[in-house]
C-alpha cells in the first residue's frame, strides 16, 4: 500500500509538462508505427475494376496476384467469354467463372485469360459445363464480403461449392489453394476453351490446337495454340497437385472420356476427382511457358518446388514491398491507396517472356534466347511513352533499359520497333511509332546497359521504311498524311512529327548533322494541317483540298475518321515538341489561353462519342491519353495557376478509391502514372526532353529513390482540396520562379518545397526565365 504522504499530485506546471511528454511520446510511438506500415497494406487491387454506372469506365484491371512485371497473373474471370472489361474481371458481376492464368491489365481490349481452372463439387456431367449457355456449367456465386486481394494474395468464398480459393504466384507459376467442405469430393475442371469471345470477327479469335495429358496421378501437362489479339500465341503448362487424382474426365466439346490419358482438339476440358472427404485442402500449381512444356517444368523446379503457399504469398509481398518503397510519400489514407496502387498498376507490366533459361519466343515465332533471362513484351505504347515510361526511367532504371534492349529484338526479327507488342507479336493497334520516344528518352538520360549506335539505327528504320499505319514514303511527298491515303491522317501527322522530333534528338547527341537536320524538318510537318480558318489541325486529302464539312466535336474510333479516339478539339494541343510555336500560330499567349480556357468549359457533345472518351472537363478527356499533357499548357502561356487548378481538380476528382477508380481505361499503368507524377507536383509533357512542368501536388511529401543512389524529395505546405494554388516554390532552399525542373535537378538529388494557398499568385512563373528555353525544343540541347 502507497503511503499518502509519499504520493504527491503535480502541479499545474508539472502536469502540463507531464501532459506535454506524453503526447510527445504517444505522437513518437505512432510516427514510429506508421514507418512501419508496410507499403504493400495500401495497395487495393479492387481500384480499376467495375464501374458504377454505364456512364463511365473504371480501369478495366483485375485483382488477382503477379509479382512485378511478372509473366503469370493469376486472377478470377467473372465472364464466360471475357470482353469488357478487358481485364475479364468486373466488380458488378455475382459470378465468377473460374481462374486464369493471364491477363492484361487495364486495356482497352482483350486477350489472354490461359489456363483456367475452377474448383467445384457435385456430378462430374454438371461441371463440365456447356460453352452454347453463358451462365450454365460449373460458375459459382461470391461475395465482395468474403473476396479479398493485396500484392501476391486472392481469396474468395465460392458461394455455390462453399469453397475457399486463395491465389498467389512466382513469375511463372500460379499456386492455388481451395479449402473444400468435409465430407464431400472436390473436383478441378481445367478449361482450355476460355478465350475472348470468339464471336468477335474483328479479332478471328480462334483455339487452332490444344491437349490435356494426364502424365501420372499428380501431374497434367498441355498446351494450346490460338488466335486472337496476339495473331498466334502459343501457352505450354505444367501442372501438379498436391493430392492423388482419384479419375478423371477428359472432355471435347460435350464429350467426355473417363480416365483416359490424353484429349486433343479445339474445345477441350478436363474434370479432375480428389478425395477430399479426410483432407479438404487442395493446392495446385500451374507453371507457363510460351517456348514449351519441358520449360514449363523448368520454370516451376526453378520457383516453387515445393508447397509452401503462405510463403510464397509472403515472398511476392516482399518482392512488391521492394518496388513500392521507390517512392515514398506522406498524405492521407486515401491518397496513399490511390497512389500505391497506382504504381503497383505501373509496375504490373512490361512481362518478362522469357522462361528462367532465358529462352523466348521472337516476333518471326522463332525460339531464341535472351542471355540476361529478360525479355519483355505487353508493350501499349500509344499510351505508356507519355508519363509510365518516363516513370521507369526514374525508378527502374535498369528494368528500362531491358524494356529498350527487348524493343530492338523485334527490330532485328520483324524489322521494325514495337507500335503494340503482346506476347512479343505486333499487332500494330493503335498509331503512330512511340517506341521512339521510349528509346531517345532512355538514351538521353543515360540510362546504362543500350547499345546506342543499334538503338540508333532501328529508331531511324522504324522512321523511314513503310509499314502498316506509317507511310513513310507518303509522309516525305506530302508532307502531311492525306486522308484520302491514310485513315486517321490527322492524328497521325501529329504523332510522327512528334517522333521525328526524337529521332532528330537523338540523331543531333551523335552528331549526325544531316539525320538531325531532316528530322527536325519533318517534326514540323504538324503546320500543314493547321487550318487558320477553322483555328484546328484539320484533315486534307493528297490533292491539298481540305476534308468537308468539318465539326470539330465530331469523334473519330480507331478508322474511318482523321481523328484517333478524340476529336479534333482534343488533338488541337499536340505539339509537345514546340509549344511555343503552337502558341505562335494561334496568335500568342491570350488568344491561345483563351482557346484553352474554351476547351476546359465547352460541354457540347453532339452525336456518338468515342467508347474510350470520358472523365469529361469540358472537351477535356482524361480517360484518354490525346488530352493528359493539356492541362499543363497554361504554363506555357504565362497563365500557370489554370495549370494548378485543373491539375488539382483531376487529382481530386477523377480518381478514387473505389472499384470506379479511373476515369477511363488504365491503359497498363499510364493513367496511374499521370496520378503519380501530378500528386508530386510535375509531369513531362514532351516525355523525351528531359523536362517536367510543375503542377498543383496534392501531397504533403514524397521522396523519390532513383536508381543512381540519389534521392529526391518534394514537399508541400498547405495542400488540400481548396488550396491548390503555388505561393511559392524553393529548390534546394532557394527561391524558385520557374514552372519546371529538369532531369538533371532530379538526378542531383535534392528538395523542392511549395507552399500553396487559396488565391493564385499571379506574379509566380510568370517571369521571362519561368519558361523552358527555347533550346529544348529547337533539339540544340
Amino acid at each position: 500500500m502507497i503511503s499518502s504522504a509519499c504520493f504527491k499530485l503535480p502541479d499545474q506546471f508539472s502536469m502540463r509538462k507531464y501532459l506535454t511528454a506524453a503526447i510527445m511520446l504517444l505522437t513518437s510511438s505512432l510516427y514510429a508505427q506508421q514507418k512501419n506500415v508496410k507499403l504493400t497494406s495500401y495497395v487495393n487491387p479492387f481500384i480499376g475494376t467495375g464501374a458504377v454506372d454505364n456512364n463511365s469506365l473504371a480501369g478495366s484491371n483485375f485483382p488477382g496476384p503477379t509479382t512485378p512485371f511478372g509473366f503469370v497473373q493469376l486472377s478470377p474471370d467473372t465472364e464466360d467469354k471475357p470482353d469488357n472489361p478487358a481485364s475479364g474481371y468486373d466488380y458488378n458481376s455475382h459470378t465468377i467463372v473460374g481462374f486464369s492464368h493471364t491477363h492484361l491489365s487495364g486495356t482497352g481490349v482483350a486477350d489472354l485469360f490461359d489456363v483456367l481452372l475452377m474448383p467445384a463439387t457435385g456430378e462430374i456431367r454438371s461441371v463440365a459445363g456447356d460453352a452454347k449457355k453463358p451462365g450454365s456449367g460449373y460458375r459459382s456465386a461470391y461475395s465482395h464480403q468474403e473476396e479479398h486481394a493485396g500484392p501476391g494474395y486472392y481469396q474468395v468464398k465460392l458461394k455455390d461449392y462453399n469453397i475457399n480459393a486463395e491465389l498467389t504466384a512466382t513469375e511463372h507459376v500460379g499456386l492455388q489453394r481451395y479449402t473444400f467442405p468435409a465430407n464431400t469430393n472436390g473436383h478441378v475442371i481445367i478449361d482450355l476453351d476460355h478465350s475472348l469471345d470468339k464471336s468477335r470477327s474483328y479479332w478471328s479469335c480462334k483455339i487452332i490446337g490444344a491437349e490435356i495429358r494426364v502424365v501420372n496421378n499428380n501431374t497434367i501437362e498441355g498446351y494450346r495454340i490460338l488466335t486472337g489479339w496476339a495473331k498466334l500465341r502459343k501457352v505450354y503448362f505444367h501442372a501438379e497437385f498436391s493430392q492423388p487424382i482419384v479419375s478423371s474426365v477428359l472432355f471435347s466439346g460435350k464429350r467426355g472420356n473417363k480416365n483416359t490419358a490424353v484429349i486433343n482438339g479445339t474445345n477441350i476440358k478436363a474434370a479432375l476427382t480428389f478425395n477430399t472427404n479426410s483432407k479438404s485442402e487442395l493446392l495446385v500449381k500451374v507453371a507457363l511457358s510460351p517456348v514449351s512444356i519441358e520449360n514449363a517444368r523448368i520454370n516451376m523446379k526453378a520457383e516453387l518446388s515445393g508447397w509452401d503457399f503462405d510463403g510464397i504469398v509472403k515472398q511476392t509481398s516482399e518482392k512488391w514491398e521492394k518496388e513500392l518503397d521507390k517512392i515514398r510519400i506522406e498524405g492521407t489514407p486515401v491518397q496513399k491507396e490511390i497512389f500505391y496502387t497506382g504504381l503497383y498498376h505501373a509496375f504490373t507490366q512490361p512481362n518478362n517472356m522469357a522462361d528462367v533459361n532465358g529462352d523466348y519466343q521472337a516476333s518471326d515465332l522463332t525460339i531464341k534466347n535472351a542471355a540476361d533471362k529478360k525479355h519483355y513484351s505487353t508493350f501499349s505504347l500509344w499510351d505508356t511513352y507519355r508519363a509510365a515510361h518516363p516513370l521507369y526511367t526514374l525508378t527502374q532504371p535498369e528494368r528500362t533499359a531491358d524494356f529498350v534492349n527487348s524493343m530492338i529484338r523485334q527490330y532485328d526479327t520483324y524489322g521494325y520497333l514495337p507500335i503494340w507488342q503482346l506476347w512479343g507479336d505486333e499487332n500494330y493497334c493503335m498509331i503512330g511509332n512511340h517506341a521512339i520516344p521510349v528509346i531517345v528518352d532512355a538514351i538521353l538520360k543515360g540510362i546504362k546497359g543500350i547499345d546506342t549506335d543499334k538503338a540508333y539505327e532501328a529508331v531511324k528504320a522504324s522512321s523511314t521504311l513503310n509499314h502498316p499505319g506509317s507511310p513513310f514514303s507518303d509522309w516525305e511527298k506530302y508532307q502531311y498524311i492525306p486522308e484520302d491515303v491514310q485513315s486517321q491522317s490527322v492524328s497521325i501527322t501529329l504523332e510522327m512529327a512528334y517522333d521525328d522530333w526524337c529521332v532528330a534528338q537523338l540523331a543531333n547527341k551523335l552528331g549526325k548533322t544531316d539525320d538531325y537536320q531532316h528530322f527536325m524538318k519533318r517534326s514540323s510537318f504538324y503546320k500543314n494541317l493547321y487550318d487558320v480558318k477553322s483555328g484546328f489541325f484539320r484533315a486534307r486529302n493528297k490533292d491539298g483540298q481540305w476534308l468537308s464539312p468539318f465539326n470539330p466535336l465530331k469523334y473519330g474510333g480507331n478508322g474511318g475518321n482523321p481523328y484517333t479516339e478524340g476529336n479534333a478539339w482534343q488533338y488541337f494541343w499536340y505539339v509537345p515538341q514546340n509549344v511555343p510555336d503552337l502558341i505562335s500560330i494561334v496568335g500568342g499567349n491570350k488568344a491561345f489561353t483563351e482557346k484553352l480556357d474554351q476547351f476546359f468549359t465547352l460541354k457540347d457533345l453532339p452525336g456518338e462519342v468515342n467508347g474510350n472518351a470520358s472523365g469529361f472537363i469540358g472537351q477535356y478527356a482524361h480517360g484518354n491519353e490525346p488530352s493528359h499533357h493539356v492541362a499543363y499548357l497554361y504554363d506555357y502561356a504565362g497563365q500557370p495557376w489554370k495549370t494548378q487548378f485543373y491539375v488539382a481538380k483531376i487529382l481530386n476528382e477523377l480518381y478514387n478509391n473505389s472499384s470506379s477508380g479511373y476515369s477511363g481505361n488504365e491503359d497498363c499503368g499510364q493513367m496511374s502514372s499521370w496520378y503519380i507524377f501530378s500528386a508530386m507536383g510535375f509531369y513531362p509533357v514532351n516525355p523525351a526532353s528531359g523536362i517536367y512542368m510543375l503542377g498543383s501536388p496534392v501531397l504533403k511529401q514524397a521522396t523519390l529513390k532513383q536508381g543512381n543512389g540519389k534521392t529526391f524529395t518534394i514537399t508541400t505546405k498547405n495542400a488540400s482540396a481548396g488550396s491548390v494554388y503555388i505561393q511559392s516554390v524553393k529548390l534546394n532552399g532557394k527561391n524558385y520562379d520557374k514552372t519546371y525542373i529538369t532531369q538533371n535537378d532530379l538526378a542531383k538529388g535534392g528538395t523542392l518545397e511549395f507552399i500553396l494557398g487559396k488565391k493564385p499568385n499571379y506574379k509566380w512563373g510568370t517571369q521571362k526565365n519561368a519558361l523552358p528555353p527555347l533550346e529544348s525544343f529547337s533539339g540544340t540541347n
